[in-house]
């Protein structure tokens, strides 16, 4: 699940840095990866799988420093160039490619540079939040494109995960004292790995509040912020009210897609499945609910086999 944001450049820098700040509680209620070939591993498995299969690096590389290209990232920015620079800086292409066009002479022609050596090597630097250059009708723009949630589990909860996302990026991108001023970055990436690895249960690091449960702080601080944001966008109330409390709901039932696989899961195994049978047993579930379109938090655990 990929969210755009489409933003002017002056603006960029403010809602990478927010969109970085909010990456952790993003898994922690949109988790849905536990298992992998068998094996109940983070509750959002995804990411780290994705960050290890994509690692071509040899160990002498990895011991001399030579970055990922998956990763989380590097530090706060102050403009988009920042990761320009950095794709520059530290990926070498991956494809010979050169366009014909001569930007300067496009621009000074009046025309808009379409900027392929840019854009075919950032395609290949895989950051949870990703800076886009595009061109659409000949206009060029920038945008922040959110990598960070798996897909599901149905029409609501992902529209419940956009809302909480846009909303609290919003608020913390035009904050007077932005996060990124008062938090380390690292503390940013912690907080990602954490609610990756253990959902809402997570304890994050977040100003004002110090080390704090995932739930507790999306309930007292993000939800709250969220819905002030989407406000700013102008949304109506009901719409806030229908999406965000549905996240709501997960935290104060503690019932994500990852907790609801791993409970129904072990359900099955209590009545007797092996974990493949049950494994196979959950996702029939998990696909007959995941059409009616009601909210993970509702859904029931299995109580008889196939």
């Amino acid at each position: 699940m990929q969210l755009h944001l489409q933003v002017p450049p002056q603006e960029f820098a403010a809602s990478w840095n927010a969109a970085q700040a909010l990456a952790g509680l993003q898994l922690a209620v949109g988790a849905n990866s536990p298992f992998f070939f068998g094996k109940q591993l983070w509750h959002e498995t995804r990411t780290e799988l994705f960050r290890q299969s994509i690692d071509t690096r040899p160990v002498e590389l990895k011991n001399q420093g030579v970055r990922p290209r998956v990763s989380f990232g590097e530090r706060w920015i102050t403009s988009v160039f920042d990761l320009f620079e950095e794709n520059v800086r530290y990926f070498p292409a991956l494809l010979p490619e050169i366009s014909d066009e001569d930007p300067v002479a496009t621009l000074e022609a009046g025309g808009t540079p379409r900027l392929s050596e840019l854009r075919l090597p950032n395609g290949t630097v895989y950051r949870w939040n990703r800076p886009v250059y595009d061109v659409v009708n000949d206009i060029p723009h920038l945008r922040v494109e959110n990598r960070v949630l798996p897909a599901g589990l149905t029409i609501i909860d992902t529209m419940a995960n956009s809302a909480f996302y846009f909303g609290a990026l919003r608020m913390l991108a035009e904050d007077d004292r932005p996060i990124w001023t008062k938090m380390s970055f690292s503390a940013a990436e912690q907080n990602f790995t954490a609610c990756a690895q253990r959902g809402t249960e997570a304890r994050v690091y977040w100003p004002g509040f110090g080390k704090v449960p995932a739930d507790e702080l999306m309930l007292r601080h993000l939800l709250p912020m969220a819905h002030e944001g989407l406000r700013r966008w102008g949304v109506s109330a009901a719409v806030c009210d229908r999406y965000l409390s549905v996240i709501e709901a997960r935290c104060t039932s503690g019932v994500t897609g990852a907790t609801w696989q791993i409970a129904a899961v072990q359900r099955l195994q209590d009545r007797g499945m092996d974990r493949s049978k049950a494994l196979r047993g959950m996702l029939e579930r998990y696909v007959q609910a995941m059409h009616t379109n009601e909210p993970v938090h509702t859904w029931s655990l299995p109580n008889t086999l196939f």
